[in-house]
């Protein structure tokens, strides 16, 4: 006597792609948290402000414009996660939760924000204009103007500061961001599938 036995197995494609990709995200999320924490290496420029010029607002940029909204976010959130468990990985060599009680706690509050922003930005614009023109505007608003939402009045009240001193840092954000766009559309062209 034969037994016939029916099995079914579930289609096996699914699960390896899901894992290839989350391995994926993992890995440029990581590495996004850790190229912002290297842009913190180079000293920060004083400018007569309580709050210095720093290279780490491109990394802010460059992980809206390469990653998307979501894993650009999620890469800025572990990177401050890293700052607030005391790992001094802001500009200067500064870490821990006495970050949150400085000047410059709207502008780290709002690298996430800002990394989202870009993001968000760019996935709406890239498929409608030239991807230069998609990745500038992206930068600006999302590395720039949603940053300064949160950092100009939080540096405002902590100091004596006016709002108009927070445009300060603007010249040096717009070649920030001009940076950020070159080495953005550089890696969508090498890696556009990412």
């Amino acid at each position: 006597m034969v037994l016939l036995v029916r099995t079914h197995s579930a289609p096996t494609t699914s699960a390896p792609n899901r894992s290839r990709s989350t391995s994926t995200d993992i890995a440029l999320i990581a590495a996004f948290a850790a190229l912002i924490a290297v842009l913190g290496i180079v000293p920060p420029i004083a400018i007569g402000l309580a709050v210095p010029i720093t290279l780490q607002t491109m990394g802010i940029m460059l992980a809206g414009l390469v990653l998307g909204a979501r894993r650009g976010a999620l890469a800025v959130l572990v990177f401050c996660v890293l700052v607030l468990a005391g790992l001094p990985l802001l500009s200067g060599g500064r870490g821990g939760l006495g970050v949150l009680a400085g000047p410059s706690a709207g502008y780290f509050v709002g690298f996430v924000l800002g990394a989202f922003v870009t993001g968000w930005v760019m996935e709406r614009l890239v498929a409608k204009v030239h991807v230069i023109a998609a990745a500038f505007t992206a930068a600006v608003v999302g590395g720039i103007a949603a940053v300064y939402l949160l950092g100009i009045p939080v540096l405002v009240w902590r100091t004596d500061a006016t709002a108009l001193a927070g445009l300060a840092f603007l010249p040096g954000d717009l070649i920030k961001a001009v940076l950020a766009t070159m080495v953005a559309v550089g890696v969508r062209r090498a890696l556009p599938e990412r």
